[in-house]
């Protein structure tokens, strides 16, 4: 029996990995990628890392299915990722995937993720909060946002999905062709936000998958009060255009 993940379908497949800081993560999470998606292509996106990450991503990429873009500075996820969706329209790629370099999304996760997707959703969530979904080593803290956060922005943009928030996905580049990423808002962790809902409103078949999240063991995170407040101040100004769009300025 032909495994649904062979080579062609792999071939299409993208994965971004934005990188700021993550010398001790980055080789584990390649690693793994090409291990369990051997066909896919890789795009680290380093931002100007100042521990060396951009110097080992061009090493990781001597292997031909990784390449390396770098940026000057530290630009924002956002804008990362906005630059991974139009290089894989460019190239041609079917899929584009969205995953953190943290050890935080585990890669043999990620063939269920593209199933989702070649079953015909145009955006694949992997979700904490579904059931199935878990997360490993998180204070009660960190939960308590994530879940406040990710409540605060259902009700508040009317959306139906249950993890907004997260950052492992699978998107069909037929359907990011339809986002007019010149017209998102976000710089930050609040584009996944942006990004689904926008999808959501414009009728995308979306499929929320469970997934296991595990804290960070190396580095640090980049959660910070101010990425915390540009997400909220987003999906107050999303759920006031929703509303009140004849006000809207």
């Amino acid at each position: 029996m032909q495994n649904p993940h062979d080579d062609a379908a792999q071939g299409e497949v993208l994965v971004l990995l934005p990188t700021y800081n993550e010398r001790a993560t980055l080789p584990g999470t390649v690693a793994g990628l090409l291990h369990h998606l051997p066909a896919a292509h890789l795009l680290i996106i380093d931002d100007g890392s100042p521990d060396g990450t951009g110097r080992l991503a061009d090493e990781l990429a001597a292997d031909p299915r990784v390449n390396v873009h770098h940026r000057s500075g530290k630009l924002g996820l956002g804008t990362a990722y906005s630059w991974g969706f139009q290089a894989a329209q460019d190239r041609g790629y079917r899929y584009v995937v969205e995953m953190d370099s943290d050890g935080s999304h585990l890669p043999a996760e990620l063939p269920a993720l593209l199933a989702a997707a070649e079953a015909g959703a145009g955006l694949v969530i992997g979700a904490r909060w579904v059931p199935g979904g878990r997360i490993v080593n998180w204070p009660w803290y960190r939960r308590w946002i994530s879940r406040t956060g990710t409540s605060v922005a259902r009700i508040a943009l009317r959306s139906s999905l249950r993890d907004l928030t997260s950052g492992f996905r699978v998107l069909d580049t037929r359907w990011v062709q339809r986002l007019e990423l010149g017209a998102l808002d976000s710089q930050g962790y609040a584009f996944q936000v942006e990004t689904a809902w926008s999808l959501e409103r414009l009728g995308c078949p979306i499929t929320e998958v469970p997934i296991t999240f595990v804290e960070r063991t190396e580095g640090h995170s980049k959660m910070s009060v101010g990425i915390v407040w540009e997400a909220l101040g987003g999906v107050l100004r999303w759920g006031w255009r929703l509303r009140f769009p004849h006000r809207d300025r």
